[in-house]
């Protein structure tokens, strides 16, 4: 009993023992981050009932709304460079994601109206595409800002030694995955109760309700704003303290020496964007795989230019680290089929769902909590390999419902496991499982990066890890390409159907996305840890 309380005390309450005021004003960007998935239901429906696009562009649209999150390269040059004034970063994000929510809010409530400037398809892509890049420039800044959250002396001007600073910036980390669970959480919740009776609507009652949700996502820009006004006044506020005390105000400011323009980073940077753009608008065949071999070896230069700075033992570690994370994070889903097919076949209504995503982001957090000591004592090399493993096995249960065992076990048991029994357990087993891989790297980063070059060092390793999810994107669009998968489409004005429903390839596609999870990452771990890029962090 003493051992139990003892877990419970270093996991979960000493977590919140090490909290401090000045870690939320970051945690607040990230908050908003979570608070996104608001509106992923939404969409989901709005996408499978009216717009006529396949699962495959569904995926490819995928990576394009994954290429922003390479601009954290450039981006987290800039935050270096402009330290002082980082935080109007977050003002031009916040813009661009009310932009993108505005624009699906017209797209719902006033369709006619928008599709007589463009195709309703045509809006829903820049609104996809808004999104990230405006989430990527707040996020760039929030990594920053949780190097400075960590305090570097108390309130009586006493500095915390080498080893406290390393136990709050794993701390920080950790409550920035909790902050982002922490609002899915929020939304979540909210979603069970907005969506409460939506069987029950009529279609145009349900059309305004996934308008107003998409409205009161605008309260996402706003959150982060809040988190930049709250940060000034926290750091004024503990200027005064110490001053009063007799010392200059700056003693707890973080030192972030004056960084050089690297022309490097900002000329690679620029010839990436303007690569993307052109190849992106031209409409070139294989242009998404032309612009992820492009980001690919741009990134690569930038990293090698950036770990010079480095220790060379440190070198190694950091890049094994790198592409572990990496193939883990490209490994191939199996595409939004699956999500029609639950609609559709096991009848998962909007409710049903948001229930879904209140389970997976509950457990989540508790995942990170009392995973905390797992990932401090275990090499990111051991934990992909479990997490690889993991999420292959609960990964069938997907598979066993397409065939049909649901129907079996709600026999055996009178209708209690039946599909929603099955994917609520299922879901409380996998979701912990997805954000665990990056913590580990990037309190790695926040404790042995340069001082001058802690955003810049977050920004390109997060780039380089984030076009693994652009990986994933090209991937899963390979394998939609390969087992057809379509669900009916009407035209949301004339209600005529553009599409037909077929299902018959979704179950050699979910067991093919199993055994490449399984395999491929556990291969490359066991490659890495046999060179001289060995981790053992």
């Amino acid at each position: 009993m003493d051992k139990i309380i003892q877990f419970i005390d270093s996991t979960l309450f000493d977590l919140g023992r090490q909290f401090k005021l000045s870690y939320l004003p970051p945690l607040m960007i990230y908050v908003a981050a979570g608070i996104s998935g608001l509106t992923g239901i939404v969409g989901t429906f709005f996408v499978k009932d009216y717009l006529n696009l396949s699962a495959a562009f569904l995926a490819g649209l995928g990576f394009w709304a994954g290429i922003p999150w390479a601009l954290k390269m450039p981006l987290g040059h800039l935050v270096d460079l402009i330290w002082n004034k980082k935080n109007y970063m977050v003002y031009v994000g916040a813009s661009l994601i009310g932009v993108s929510l505005l624009i699906m809010y017209g797209l719902i409530i006033h369709t006619e109206q928008m599709s007589s400037y463009l195709k309703v398809e045509t809006w829903f892509v820049i609104s996809v595409l808004l999104a990230p890049i405006g989430y990527v420039v707040q996020d760039v800044v929030a990594d920053a800002m949780t190097v400075e959250a960590v305090p570097l002396i108390n309130e009586n001007g006493e500095k915390f030694t080498a080893d406290q600073v390393k136990i709050m910036h794993t701390t920080m980390q950790t409550l920035g995955r909790f902050a982002i669970i922490g609002g899915t959480v929020l939304v979540a919740l909210a979603n069970v109760i907005l969506f409460k009776g939506v069987d029950d609507l009529e279609q145009t009652e349900k059309i305004q309700l996934y308008g107003s949700i998409y409205l009161y996502a605008l309260i996402i820009p706003m959150v982060s704003i809040l988190g930049v006004i709250f940060a000034a006044y926290l750091k004024n506020k503990k200027k005064n303290i110490l001053i009063r005390q007799g010392l200059s105000g700056e003693e707890d400011n973080f030192n972030h020496e004056k960084t050089r323009v690297n022309w490097w980073i900002l000329g690679g940077s620029l010839i990436f964007v303007i690569f993307t753009l052109s190849v992106g608008s031209l409409g070139l065949p294989f242009a998404q795989e032309i612009v992820f071999l492009g980001s690919m070896l741009i990134i690569l230069f930038l990293m090698n230019k950036l770990i010079k700075e480095l220790p060379e033992k440190l070198r190694f570690t950091i890049v094994g680290t790198a592409i572990i994370i990496f193939i883990f994070r490209a490994m191939p889903g199996p595409g939004p089929g699956l999500s029609w097919f639950e609609i559709d076949e096991l009848q998962f209504n909007e409710q049903f769902f948001s229930i879904l995503s209140l389970l997976a982001s509950i457990l989540t957090l508790v995942g990170i909590i009392m995973l905390r000591p797992f990932m401090a004592k275990n090499s990111i090399a051991k934990i992909i390999v479990i997490l690889s493993i993991a999420g292959s096995i609960l990964f069938l249960p997907s598979v066993g419902m397409y065939y049909g065992f649901h129907n079996w076990t709600s026999s055996l048991t009178n209708g209690i496991v039946d599909a929603k029994f099955i994917a609520i357990i299922n879901t409380a087993l996998e979701s912990p499982l997805g954000q665990i891989s990056m913590i580990p790297l990037l309190a790695w980063i926040a404790k042995n990066a340069p001082s001058h070059l802690k955003a810049t060092f977050f920004a390109v390793f997060a780039s380089f890890t984030n076009l693994a999810l652009s990986a994933s994107a090209l991937l899963t669009k390979y394998l939609n390409e390969i087992f057809t998968i379509t669900r009916e489409v009407k035209d949301k004005v004339t209600n005529a159907i553009l599409t037909t429903a077929d299902y018959s390839e979704l179950g050699l596609l979910l067991i093919t996305v199993t055994i490449i999870t399984l395999i491929i990452p556990v291969l490359f771990v066991l490659f890495i840890q046999k060179s001289r890029f060995k981790t053992e962090e």
